[in-house]
């Protein structure tokens, strides 16, 4: 484990290197000992693929002679010291598996022929292993509900965009290097557009917003394009 500070207001937790779904576990424990009655002081615990992000507002940390970074620090080691102990006494519960329904190729998937064309493969060969693949969800950000997929098949990996669009309907699944994920709302952005589905995964109506969670598994189902306008 390695703590570096990020600017004055933060530290960033690192428990390994890149996406790994050995780490997550670790991520996922992490982020519930330091939310569990988290001290005054600690505004924000963010988690990532390997790291933990921990903001802070100095002014509200304990009084004293210790700097407030330190005083971040000697919390954050006193809370991961029995983090192994602890989920072997508390094991997380299974994780959710979430389907989603995905319109591939076409209006709703413009740059599928492109990852074809990159991958050496036919677009029915890229929808074969998209769909066939076993997501985790690693984590939730860039947008409210956006996932960060890992489990992306070696030969789908490709290349962001070199130019981003303006705009990216809501529902677009896309291709971002060795990961995918699912645009929840239309905005700008950068990954290969493949498909696209009708279920929403951010309803701000709902007691929890975001329809994933970090660790669910995620699938993907094709759907016809008349299966996605009737869904819709």
């Amino acid at each position: 484990m390695t703590i570096t500070a990020l600017g004055d207001t933060a530290v960033v937790v690192g428990l390994g290197a890149g996406i790994d779904e050995r780490v997550l576990p670790k991520v996922r424990a992490l982020v519930a000992a330091l939310e569990r009655d988290r001290p005054a002081g600690i505004v924000d615990v963010v988690a990532a693929y390997s790291t933990v992000t921990v903001f802070y507002d100095a002014t509200r940390l304990a009084p004293g002679g210790e700097r407030a970074y330190d005083q971040v620090c000697r919390m954050i080691s006193e809370r991961t010291r029995h983090l192994d102990s602890d989920a072997r006494k508390k094991p997380a519960p299974p994780a959710r598996t979430v389907e989603i329904p995905v319109c591939y190729g076409g209006e709703a998937g413009p740059d599928l022929a492109e990852v074809a064309n990159h991958c050496g493969l036919e677009p029915e060969e890229v929808i074969d292993r998209h769909r066939s693949a076993d997501y985790l969800v690693h984590a939730i950000g860039f947008l409210p509900g956006f996932p960060y997929l890992g489990g992306l098949p070696e030969k789908l990996r490709t290349p962001r965009r070199a130019t981003p669009r303006a705009l990216v309907p809501q529902g677009s699944v896309g291709i971002g290097g060795q990961q995918t994920g699912v645009y929840p709302m239309a905005t700008p952005g950068g990954w290969q557009l493949i498909g696209r589905t009708p279920m929403p995964l951010f309803r701000m109506e709902e007691p929890e917003p975001a329809v994933l969670r970090v660790g669910d598994r995620v699938r993907f189902r094709p759907i016809t394009n008349e299966e996605f306008v009737a869904w819709r």
